[in-house]
């Protein structure tokens, strides 16, 4: 069956970086588009990132842009967040999915949900 297993969140003082990967098994990686989401305490889940198979199209939120990179590497069938500049506002459990069709800030059928990885970011 399809997982997804999130890792390398913790607490970083805030302008801080972490990077959280996301392995996946049980489907053909490489031929499924990937995101990341987020939910904060006492807020809806957001769509963050997202990277298309092959990674030739990204997509991030305006709230990470600049400050967030979402990459894959196929060959370790891994999705990567690199998160620089971190602000307290970042704080939140962070999803990585496995999502059938996005275009810019819509997307459609996620498929999987990983367990998730929380990420605190203190000021």
């Amino acid at each position: 069956q399809v997982q997804l297993e999130e890792s390398g969140g913790g607490t970083v003082q805030a302008g801080g970086s972490l990077r959280l990967s996301c392995a996946a098994s049980g489907y053909t990686f490489s031929t499924y588009n990937m995101a990341w989401f987020r939910q904060a305490p006492g807020r809806e889940r957001e769509f963050v990132s997202a990277i298309s198979w092959g990674g030739g199209s990204t997509y991030h939120a305006d709230s990470v842009k600049g400050r967030f990179t979402i990459s894959r590497d196929d060959a370790k069938n891994t999705v990567f967040l690199q998160m620089n500049s971190l602000e307290p506002e970042d704080t939140a459990v962070y999803y990585c999915a496995k999502i059938r069709f996005f275009s810019g800030s819509y997307y459609e059928s996620v498929e999987a949900w990983g367990q998730g990885t929380l990420v605190t970011v203190s000021s």
